[in-house]
Formats: structure tokens, C-alpha cells, sequence
């Protein structure tokens, strides 16, 4: 039987979650439909998603069309949880963008189609909710031509909107302006076929535009549009035809070396991991030694100095979908979705088996660029909010959980507020652990200003440690990450040595001057000097007499933060690329509002009685902006804003030193490392 993994998105309430329900029901997979708000269907299955009528994590259910087995992923609709969002995207075959006939196009709705488009992902649109009062059906095809992809055709008309008897109504052979716009549209994409339609307009009989509008829709060159309604039904049928008809099957040799990608990591009842795996290539069965390869490279902007790390583990269970839910099997072969357990040591986005001759794409959206500090309600539960945020961020990365070690303070980062109310739930709810927050800042970077350099010699005050560490810094070209050189000769001391000064400039690099992460730059070691082993008459090792590798990660931060005060840093914030759509009649209050959030508008362009902004506007300012945006604009202004680059910041406002938890001093911070050692 063939497979087709299918993803399921859209905006946050434009109803993919009923639509998944709908799909399963029609299939014979569920014999009741589940609600949204009853807290009932298949998907959601979380109770802080039930409670609050919200895809948080992704999931996946499965059903039957034809002779194909789909794997359907509903994924959340909320900006907050984009990040469950990038992760399935490399997995999928192909997708349903869902858009609501009353709302139509919305910001979030653009971004995901134009991130399926820029990855060729093979997509149908569905627009939903055609019983709903207030559907346009005309408006919302030409705001998806317009505003997400001029190469769309509906497939029907509809009949009946706003009311609970509408019905879509499908387009065929004999519909000569359906037939002679298919024509049109498959003819732009093809040139043989152009030039036959130019000769002759009749010369392409319908079936053969069917057949290259699935060829097309298979290589995302054109997109059918649907109507219906997942409440009612309507509609749906069409669809799980066009899914049937248009979108590729999953592609893969059983037989080839195993090759597969985790998408998502959870945990079982009794703690253990259970992976996701997306199967290209080859089998793996219960019992197989799976060897599994992890990019050990930070998430944070500008760090590209990543290395490839290899793990083994034996597979010791699998189950893979079937028929709406999750069976144990002997195996999982390519094509498919398998769980796995076993894995104890796998996260999410390792590659299993062989990895692919040309590494994915891993980063589709903007990096979070929000942070706060977790702080425990009671002191005691420190240890308990430490191993739960750990595990949260095993099945959410970039939610990039920091611990100062100093001050023992934990920091998240965040899309948005709804984000941080969800681990507020979740810590409470799933690991009793009560927590607030601080406010939450923007996540600014340091970058150096200039050169510095600093040494500390073994025997000379203030050096209190059996080594000699010197260090340059010195500025690298935007995007260049973190780069650690050698000045000194490999084998001039132990490499145990030299591997622990590298990796612990790395590590402090995560707080520069001002507490924010230093990335580009480069780190030269300068200076190196070691005690060799020694020991008394009776042969018993000292190590007041000996370096260790502890003395060399004691004394490596104290001057990397004095090459760095030298050689002074800058603190840049992050700025968001920002798309203004509004009626132009409000132009006049939206400039100056702009003006006072620090936005600055690019460039501009009338249409009609809209107009467009597009510029950049400070990262800590796009939520004032969109909680201002509905007043403004009288609820129809429609902002789009991501992560574009990171910008100094302005000499009117001061340095942004982190308020949340600083770096000590270079003094405090050798008193507390002499203390603790």
C-alpha cells in the first residue's frame, strides 16, 4: 500500500483541528466527530489543549483513501508554536493550508504558504467555515491569488453561504470557463502544452488538463482551491478525492540504507522517550542497533561553528500508524512514520541511519526572540523545575533552556506570551511545579567592537590556578558564528587541555559584557602552559602539584572576559521585517504610531483602497503594534512581521545591559570560583 504524509495547517482558528476530524470520520476511521470546544477529538489530545481549544504540539492520526495510507499531522495554528510547525515540514509528501471563508487570508496564513512554496511542498487549499455568516467565497479566492499564490483555481463554485445548506459545487468537463482557465493555468507551466493551446484551444481534451494538473500540483507549481465546511461536512468529499488524485505518494527504497529524520520526541507513561521518525530510505526492525547523528551546533542566531556528533542505540519497540492510531510492529520501512523506543540519548532533528547527501533545510521560520527568567514559587522546587524544563525542551529546542550557574536562574526562550502561559500550565499540571516569570525581554547579541587581548601566567597573582590560558578576540565578518583559533603549538600541552579552554570560550561566550550571547567573532588562544603530572614518594597523585582539566575551565572565562572588556563589545537587537496591510484611510493615524515604536516604513504602495507598508520595526515593539493594530484600523488591518536581522543599538537609548541576571564582575567573579574550588 502506498503512504502519503499529509500536514494539515492554517492560521489559528480556521479550523484544520475539525477538518482532521472530518477527514478520519469520512474515512470510516472515528464514528462520532470530536469537537474544538467539547475538548473531544482525536488530535488534541492534551488536556492543556482541550482546556484552552488549541493545537499546542503536533500529532499524528492516519487513514485510508484508495490504495494509499495517509499519515495526516495536524499542527498548531497559533504564531506562538511555529517551531511544532518547522519541524514537521521537512517530513511531509504534501499539505492542506486551511483558510477560513470569513476571515480569509491572514498574516499567519501567509507565512506558511509562502514557506510550502519556497520548499516545494505539493499544497491544496481548503477554505473552510462556508456556512458560517459572513463567507465570501469570491473575496477570499481573490485575496489566496493576490496575497499567497497567483497559480490557484477553484474547483467549485459554492451555494448557500452563511447558512447551514451550503453546498460547494464542483467544477467538470463540461464547464467551459473552468476548462478553458485549467487550460490557462496548466499551459503557463508547460511549454509543449502552451504552444498545442496556442494552436488550438480545443486540441487538450479534459482528461489530459486533469492529468497534468495532478503532475503540477505534484511539483507545487499550481494549487486547486476547495470549498466546504468541516462542521457540516460539505465539501470534504471533493477534497479526499483531490488528495487522492493530486498529491504524491511518499517516495523510498525498503531495501536501500536506512536514512530518517525525528520530527518530534515525547514521553511515555512511564517516562521513557518515544521518537518520531520519518522513514526515506531502508527498514529498521525491533532489536536493530540504530546509530543516529546530532548537530551539536547552537540554535542561537550567528553561531555556525556546529559539529556533527554520532550516538548508537538498540531499538527495542515500534509502532506505526494505521487505521487513525498507533499499532506495534516488527518494523517501520521507508515511506512511513514510525514511534520508536529505545532511543534514550535522541532529540529532536537527529538523522538516523545515513544521513541525506544534501543536509535539509533545518531553519524554515524566525528564531524566537523573546526571553524570560523561570522562577520557582518555592525555593525547594529548583532541582524539580530544572529536570522538567529539560524535558520540555527536548520536545521544543528552541525553547533553548539557559541556567546561569552563578545565580542558579533559569531562562527560556519565547514567540509570545501564550507560549509562557502554556509552560506555566504545563510545569503545574504535568510536574507540580508552581512558577512565575519575569518580564519578558527581547534577546539581544553582543558583538565585538574591536581587538583585545588578556593572559593569565601559572605562579603569578591573581592567578590562582596550575595553568596559563592568554586569549585574543577579535571581530569576524556578520553571520560568520564563533571561530576558535590556535597560536600556540597542539602538542604544547595535553589536548584534553586545549579541548577544555574551547569548549569552555564556547560555553562563556553565552554571556558576553553586557550578559547577552557574543557571537561573531573569532577566539585565538595565545598562551598555554600546564604542571605535568606529579606525585609524591609513595606514587599517590597530587593535584596541587598537577593540572587537571578543572583549572583550565576555572581559569579560561576570567580571561576571555578580560580579552573582551579590552576589546569592548556592542549590543545589537533583533529587528523584524514587518508587512503592513490597511485601509488607506487610516494611513494617517498608523504613521505616526509607527514613528513612536521606532518602526521605519521602506517602502509603500496603494491599492485600491488599501495600502502596504513594508519596513523594519524593533522586535520589542511588535506587540504593542499588533494589540494597537484592531483600533487603528478598525479590526482590518492585517500585520505580518519576522525575525531579519540583528541592529546596534541607538546611542539615544542606553546599552541594554541584561537587567534579568548580569555577569558578575571580573572580581566577584574569581572570589566565587576560588571559594567554590
Amino acid at each position: 500500500m502506498n503512504t502519503l504524509n499529509l500536514g494539515i495547517l492554517a492560521h489559528v482558528d480556521a479550523g484544520k483541528t475539525s477538518l482532521t476530524e472530518r477527514l478520519l470520520f469520512t474515512a470510516g476511521v472515528i464514528d462520532e466527530i470530536g469537537s474544538v470546544d467539547d475538548g473531544s477529538t482525536q488530535t488534541d489530545s492534551l488536556s492543556l489543549e482541550r482546556q484552552r481549544g488549541i493545537t499546542i504540539k503536533s500529532a499524528v492520526v492516519s487513514f485510508v483513501v484508495g490504495d494509499t495510507t495517509v499519515n495526516l499531522i495536524d499542527t498548531p495554528g497559533h504564531p506562538d508554536f511555529i517551531a511544532e510547525v518547522e519541524r514537521v515540514l521537512g517530513v511531509l509528501d504534501g499539505a492542506v493550508l486551511v483558510i477560513s471563508a470569513v476571515e480569509g487570508v491572514q498574516a499567519q496564513t501567509r507565512v506558511l504558504m509562502r514557506t510550502l512554496r519556497r520548499l516545494r511542498i505539493p499544497t491544496l487549499i481548503f477554505v473552510n467555515k462556508i456556512d458560517r455568516t459572513g463567507a465570501h467565497t469570491e473575496r477570499v479566492l481573490r485575496g489566496i491569488s493576490e496575497k499567497l499564490s497567483p497559480s490557484v483555481i477553484a474547483m467549485g463554485a459554492a451555494t448557500g453561504l452563511g447558512t447551514r445548506d451550503a453546498r460547494p459545487v464542483p467544477y467538470g468537463s463540461g464547464d467551459a470557463a473552468f476548462t478553458s482557465a485549467l487550460a490557462e493555468l496548466v499551459a503557463d507551466h508547460d511549454d509543449a502544452l502552451l504552444a498545442a493551446y496556442v494552436d488550438d484551444a480545443t486540441a487538450l481534451p479534459y482528461h489530459r488538463l486533469r492529468e497534468e494538473l495532478a503532475v503540477q500540483t505534484g511539483r507545487a507549481l499550481v494549487h486547486p482551491v476547495y470549498f466546504g465546511s468541516a462542521i457540516t461536512g460539505a465539501g470534504v468529499d471533493a477534497l479526499t478525492d483531490g488528495i487522492r488524485e493530486l498529491l504524491p505518494r511518499a517516495v523510498g527504497d525498503p531495501e536501500g540504507p536506512v536514512s530518517g529524520t525525528v520530527f518530534k520526541v515525547e514521553r511515555g507513561p512511564a517516562g521513557e522517550k518515544i521518537a518520531y521518525v520519518r522513514m526515506f530510505s531502508g527498514t529498521v526492525r525491533t532489536r536493530d542497533l540504530l546509530r543516529f547523528h546530532r548537530d551539536t551546533g547552537s540554535d542561537t542566531a550567528g553561531d555556525s561553528a556546529n559539529e556533527v556528533r554520532d550516538e548508537e542505540d538498540k531499538v527495542t519497540a515500534i509502532s506505526v500508524f494505521e487505521r487513525g492510531s498507533a499499532v506495534r510492529r516488527a518494523s517501520v520501512h521507508a515511506g512511513r512514520i514510525g514511534k520508536l523506543w529505545g532511543l534514550s540519548d535522541i532529540r529532536i532533528g537527529d538523522e538516523i541511519g545515513i544521513p541525506p547527501a544534501t543536509p535539509a533545510e533545518r531553519r524554515f521560520f524566525s528564531p524566537p526572540t523573546l526571553e524570560t527568567v523561570v522562577v520557582p514559587r518555592r525555593a525547594a522546587d529548583k532541582g524539580t523545575l530544572h529536570a522538567a524544563l529539560t524535558q520540555l525542551a527536548e520536545q521544543d529546542p528552541l525553547i533553548n533552556l539557559r541556567q546561569d550557574r552563578i545565580r542558579r536562574e533559569i531562562s527560556v526562550s519565547l514567540y509570545g506570551e501564550v507560549q509562557k502561559e502554556v509552560i506555566q500550565a504545563t510545569l503545574l499540571d504535568e510536574f507540580g511545579v508552581d512558577v512565575t516569570f519575569r518580564e519578558t525581554t527581547t534577546i539581544c547579541v553582543e558583538r565585538p567592537a574591536g581587538s583585545g587581548a588578556a593572559v593569565e601566567i601559572m605562579g603569578k597573582d591573581p592567578n590562582p590556578f596550575l595553568a596559563t590560558v592568554g586569549l585574543r578576540v577579535d571581530p569576524a565578518p556578520v553571520g560568520a558564528g564563533v571561530e576558535f583559533r590556535l597560536e600556540v603549538e597542539l602538542g604544547s600541552m595535553p589536548y584534553a587541555f586545549m579541548k577544555a579552554v574551547e569548549d569552555t570560550v564556547r560555553e562563556s561566550l553565552e554571556q558576553g559584557i553586557h550578559g547577552w550571547q557574543v557571537i561573531d567573532c573569532v577566539v585565538t588562544m595565545t598562551h598555554s602552559g600546564y604542571a605535568p603530572r606529579q606525585s609524591h614518594s609513595h606514587g599517590v597523585f597530587d593535584k596541587s602539584m598537577s593540572s587537571t582539566g578543572g583549572d583550565f575551565r576555572h581559569l579560561t572565562p576570567l580571561v576571555l572576559m578580560s580579552a573582551l572588556e579590552r576589546a569592548g563589545t556592542t549590543v545589537y537587537e533583533p529587528m523584524h521585517r514587518f508587512r503592513l496591510d490597511l485601509p488607506a484611510d487610516a494611513l494617517g493615524a498608523v504613521l505616526p504610531v509607527l514613528g513612536r515604536l521606532r518602526a521605519v516604513p521602506r517602502t509603500s504602495a496603494a491599492n485600491g483602497s488599501a495600502y502596504l507598508l513594508e519596513g523594519e520595526i524593533p522586535a520589542a515593539r511588535v506587540h504593542e503594534l499588533e494589540q494597537r493594530l484592531p483600533t487603528l484600523t478598525s479590526g482590518e488591518g492585517v500585520l505580518e512581521a519576522s525575525f531579519d536581522h540583528y541592529e546596534a543599538v541607538r546611542d539615544t537609548i542606553p546599552a541594554r545591559p541584561r537587567t534579568d541576571h548580569n555577569p558578575l564582575n571580573r572580581k566577584e567573579y574569581l572570589l566565587h570560583v576560588v571559594r567554590r574550588v
